[in-house]
């Protein structure tokens, strides 16, 4: 199932789709988007307007694949850090970076251990649903405090099925959160911290996407 996750949530099935065992875990996230993971990573990486040199923080990193996509989008003379609570989803992270850009290490959405102003670029991918609801908003103002003015903001979500069939084929492999995900209130939460809503979209099969910039003044 989707690749990245937080221990905030206790019911989330971990054996089958959220496993953490390195290549087996991606191997089950690859079948889970039906081929489409490279192509719709690589489209999230151009959807975060990353430039080459740009610092990037990937919350909630997991396993750090759309940090690694990000790695490639900012080249040798930028930075990716991946943060995320699982220290073992931190350790197959590591294992799974080659390239000298891109690191990784613990850390919580709604309390980022960065100033102010850090990053160029923040990006998060299939997180927000895992964090209890009232603990969203302080997730997204925490991206908005590390963010540089006129930095950018990249929001992906996991899309619950939406035909009969789909839902009963992906129910018993989606927690609570995952069924019900209020995709509606993504753009309200993000205007909420402060940010501009620059566009908004949906890459199949499974995410939808919120893309902001940080105002300048």
């Amino acid at each position: 199932m989707p690749s990245h996750f937080h221990r905030h949530q206790t019911d989330e099935p971990s054996a089958v789709m959220h496993g953490h065992q390195g290549h087996l875990h991606e191997a089950l996230q690859n079948l889970f988007f039906g081929g489409r993971r490279p192509a719709v990573y690589r489209r999230l990486a151009v959807l975060s307007g990353a430039k080459p040199r740009d610092r990037v923080l990937d919350v909630g990193c997991g396993s750090g694949y759309l940090s690694r996509a990000m790695a490639r989008a900012v080249g040798p003379e930028g930075s990716v850090l991946g943060v995320d609570p699982s220290e073992e989803a931190i350790d197959s992270a590591r294992r799974l970076a080659p390239r000298s850009n891109c690191t990784f290490a613990p850390g919580r959405a709604e309390e980022l251990g960065d100033a102010d102003g850090t990053y160029d670029v923040v990006v998060t991918s299939l997180v927000l649903h895992h964090l209890p609801e009232p603990m969203r908003p302080r997730a997204v103002a925490e991206m908005f405090r590390v963010l540089r003015p006129g930095g950018r903001l990249l929001v992906a979500e996991f899309r619950p099925p939406t035909s009969r069939l789909g839902s009963l084929l992906f129910r018993p492999f989606m927690s609570s959160p995952m069924q019900h995900n209020p995709l509606e209130m993504l753009e309200p939460m993000v205007r909420g911290a402060g940010f501009e809503v620059l566009g908004t979209g949906d890459l199949r099969p499974w995410i939808r996407y919120v893309q902001a910039g940080k105002p300048v003044a």
